[in-house]
């Protein structure tokens, strides 16, 4: 076996060992976890609910004991609860003592004061509707790690098929083929997008749409998957998280698309659930018709053990029957609503939910790919006979928690290796529609090597006339320090988040207050460390003067801000050192995020004298001096 075709099957390999290394120490953080941290800690962390009230339970449209779970408390904290997720309830007794209830369910849905519960069975329905000082919390979530090792498992094995192909294309030295088409204008698409979606229409094996921030990547995926359904009968569309999903979803659905959404949506509202496989499921005909056999069922299962012999059979035959109708019902129901759908739409790990089993698509969409492991991506690959990626690898990478897999390479996704083997595949957005140009100037020529250009509707955009689009605050000479809070929620700089809030106030005025709530001009307020996002949040809820904003205000931290954007953005970045240490500001992706969620004006607050031993840093300071003259 020669060196090319084998070294797909070794990054694979190291990639599982990874992977391995990951898997063991979350396991290993989440039992510590569990067995040290105080209810309290676990609230902030938003990995906990407590106290919580158990509400009605009921059978969902699936046939599923679910029961509704609210709590009061704490509701500004952001938690953690999603679609999917394993969960266990706890009783916490007067001094403090813990017990764990013993069963696992898991999250059908959650918002910030509600969440429905998927339960094992009506015993644990009784244990949870008579507990006392009920708490909820996470459970460590082997599922998602056990289909990620099967799908490398299935990649690692493949022989002689697509899925072979496939992996020695995007991981190999095999080179991407495409077919000449001839090409399709896009006049409301800009040349670099219109260039984007005919690379997708001519692609057979891979392409990849590298959108970097506010150039219009959802607006040509969107366009890319409406024209290959034009040429193909269904396509799957995935992404890291629900909430991306649900975006793209959403802007499928305004295009008059037909999607099946699996798994459910983070934002439920009437349009986003209309398209959920839960709503469609109840909604069609023959719905009706289950639900009655599905009620006789269960009250013929109390009935069963009861009455002579005779009796019994008949209601065993009956109960039998009744099965063989419901069966032959869903599997109706789920013929009518996959074979009419134009989208099939679900996380990465949801692609291998029990309704996708033996399915196949000619094109697999994944949006936000540099945001995926890429062990994820292959559990959709494995049902693709060709993928594009969308994503903007100059932004945040995955979530990896132990470091020497990070340091390995484990958090290198499989976008960033198919940019890298494969350029020619790759089309880069050029014009960005968010920023003013100045604004824009130093992320295009750090990250991008100085091909975006601004819009030029937006080129010049600005709340004030006179007024600088980038303002750096440097707190040199003020003695700020920052303190460690704690692994989790990492720094704090009090006098730092103190002076941000002047700041805002000294800008809210020069706006003027009415001008603000009439135009509704909304603000950001980022830091890179959780700590500091607390002490922000916090401080704007007790302010008098902020009050009548708050609804304008969004506090968060760098990764909360992925994807989205505000007409002002205050950044504070928090650490102030004498030893120049900036911790995992040495991200520079991160900052690329940060530094481009603005519109019209960004202010950054940071000890220059600390983050100038860093050579972005430095030039990013250098850069806005030099434009502020």
């Amino acid at each position: 076996m020669t060196n090319e075709i084998q070294s797909p099957i070794i990054h694979l390999q190291q990639h599982q060992l990874l992977l391995r290394m990951e898997y063991e120490y979350e396991k290993e953080e989440f039992k510590r976890q569990t067995e040290n941290m105080g209810v309290a800690r676990k609230v902030k962390r938003g990995l906990c609910w407590y106290p919580i009230s158990p509400g009605r339970s009921y059978y969902n449209s699936l046939n599923q004991l679910v029961i509704e779970i609210t709590h009061s408390e704490e509701t500004d904290i952001e938690h953690n609860f999603e679609f999917g997720r394993p969960v266990v309830f706890f009783r916490q007794s007067a001094d403090g003592k813990i017990t764990y209830m013993n069963f696992i369910a898991t999250v059908s849905y959650a918002d910030e004061t509600r969440m429905v519960v998927v339960m094992p069975g009506a015993g644990a329905i009784m244990e949870v509707q008579q507990a006392e000082n009920l708490g909820i919390q996470l459970y460590f979530d082997e599922t998602s790690y056990r289909t990620m090792f099967e799908a490398l498992e299935d990649v690692l094995r493949a022989k002689g098929n697509r899925l072979a192909e496939l992996r020695d294309i995007l991981l190999g030295t095999l080179k991407a083929g495409s077919r000449e088409l001839y090409p399709v204008r896009f006049p409301w698409l800009n040349l670099t997008q219109e260039t984007a979606v005919n690379k997708v229409l001519c692609a057979r094996d891979v392409a990849i749409v590298h959108g970097p921030p506010g150039t219009g990547k959802t607006t040509t995926l969107v366009e890319a998957i409406y024209e290959t359904l034009h040429r193909e009968p269904q396509v799957m569309v995935c992404a890291q998280s629900n909430t991306a999903v649900d975006w793209i979803s959403e802007k499928l659905v305004d295009r008059g698309v037909n999607v099946l959404r699996i798994g459910n949506p983070t934002r439920v509202n009437d349009k986003m659930l209309s398209f959920t496989y839960e709503r469609r499921f109840e909604s069609h005909p023959l719905y009706t018709e289950l639900w009655s056999i599905r009620k006789s069922l269960r009250e013929m299962g109390g009935r069963v053990r009861r009455g002579s012999y005779e009796e019994r059979e008949g209601v065993r035959n009956r109960m039998s029957r009744l099965r063989d109708r419901a069966t032959a019902l869903e599997i109706q129901i789920n013929a009518d609503l996959f074979d009419s759908a134009h989208v099939i739409a679900s996380t990465l790990v949801s692609s291998n939910h029990r309704l996708l089993n033996g399915r196949r698509f000619g094109t697999l969409f994944i949006d936000e790919a540099a945001q995926a492991l890429e062990a994820a991506c292959w559990i959709a690959i494995r049902k693709a006979d060709r993928v594009v990626l969308a994503g903007d690898h100059c932004q945040l990478p995955p979530t990896i928690k132990c470091y020497e897999a990070a340091r390995g390479g484990l958090e290198r996704t499989l976008m960033e290796k198919v940019v890298a083997n494969k350029p020619a595949v790759v089309s880069l957005l050029k014009v960005q529609y968010r920023m003013h140009e100045d604004i824009m100037r130093f992320s295009s020529d750090w990250f991008y090597n100085g091909e975006l250009q601004a819009a030029p509707e937006i080129r010049h955009r600005g709340i004030l006339d006179w007024d600088t689009p980038i303002s750096w605050i440097d707190t040199s000479e003020m003695d700020f320090k920052e303190e460690f809070v704690g692994e989790t929620f990492g720094r704090i700089n009090k006098e730092e988040a103190k002076l941000l809030l002047q700041e805002l106030e000294t800008y809210i005025k020069r706006i003027g207050g009415s001008r603000i709530l009439d135009e509704r001009i909304d603000f950001g307020i980022i830091s890179p460390y959780k700590a500091q996002v607390q002490y922000l949040r916090n401080k704007i809820k007790t302010s008098s003067t902020l009050r009548p904003y708050r609804s304008l205000f969004t506090v968060n931290t760098v990764d909360g801000f992925q994807g989205q954007e505000r007409d002002v953005i205050f950044i504070s970045l928090v650490r102030a050192n004498e030893d120049g240490q900036i911790g995992f500001l040495n991200d520079l992706r991160r900052m690329n995020v940060a530094i481009t969620r603005a519109r019209m004006k960004l202010v950054i607050l940071g000890e220059a004298a600390t983050l100038s031993h860093h050579g972005f840093y430095k030039k990013l300071i250098e850069y806005i001096k030099k434009i502020n003259g």
